[in-house]
């Protein structure tokens, strides 16, 4: 192997190595995790090529984007696997404790959000 075949050899594998490690960073790394509680508003299953789980849970308090306005807080979150969504969907308004990674980015089998709820902390009807 000639000198100038070896140095573009070298370059191209550290280019792959560049890129591989920037993909991890975006879509794999877990730039965050915590807890969100709220009452969980809705859960759904949607997608064009692939069928996710989405939900919205509404936390106490209110905050104002612009000055003059109110907004609920919400949280939307995908969620991880198909047992916690069923077990969300089926009770539908209680209050919850949520267990969340954030990511970078999204993708297209994880979910709409960044946020993906991977564990139901706890679970418990909301007061009358």
């Amino acid at each position: 192997m000639t000198t100038g075949k070896k140095t573009i050899s070298i370059i191209i594998v550290i280019a792959i190595l560049i890129v591989a490690a920037l993909a991890y960073y975006r879509y794999f790394f877990v730039f965050g995790e915590g807890v969100k509680a709220g009452e969980l508003n809705y859960v759904v299953k949607k997608g064009y090529l692939f069928k996710t789980y989405e939900g919205k849970l509404i936390q106490s308090g209110i905050k104002s984007r612009q000055t003059g306005t109110l907004q609920n807080n919400e949280f939307e979150f995908s969620i991880a696997n198909e047992e916690i969504a069923n077990k969300m969907m089926a009770n539908s308004g209680k209050f919850y404790e949520l267990h969340y990674k954030e990511y970078k980015s999204t993708l297209p089998w994880r979910g709409f959000s960044v946020y993906v709820v991977d564990k139901i902390v706890s679970s418990k009807d909301m007061p009358q």
